[in-house]
């Protein structure tokens, strides 16, 4: 788990070694606040879980996608395709 001002967020192997490798710029409060308070959340055929939220700082929706658990966050990207009011 990272510590995120007082609360954690809990990430995978592959986040912190692929995702952030790629993506420095992302934030892990960024992740966090997607999961308090999502614009969408939708579960995946796999069972992994996606929430979207909109990032002021980057001017786009952020995707999160977390295991099936809907906590351990696995990937985060900017989603240029994100409509907030598609089904």
């Amino acid at each position: 788990m990272i510590p995120t001002g007082r609360r954690f967020v809990k990430t995978t192997r592959h986040f912190e070694e692929q995702v952030l490798r790629k993506r420095a710029y992302l934030r892990r409060e960024w992740c966090e606040r997607a999961l308090r308070a999502p614009n969408r959340r939708e579960t995946q055929p796999d069972g992994r879980v996606r929430f979207w939220v909109f990032i002021s700082e980057l001017n786009k929706y952020l995707g999160v996608v977390t295991l099936a658990d809907g906590e351990a966050v696995y990937n985060a990207f900017p989603d240029r395709g994100f409509q907030e009011h598609a089904p």
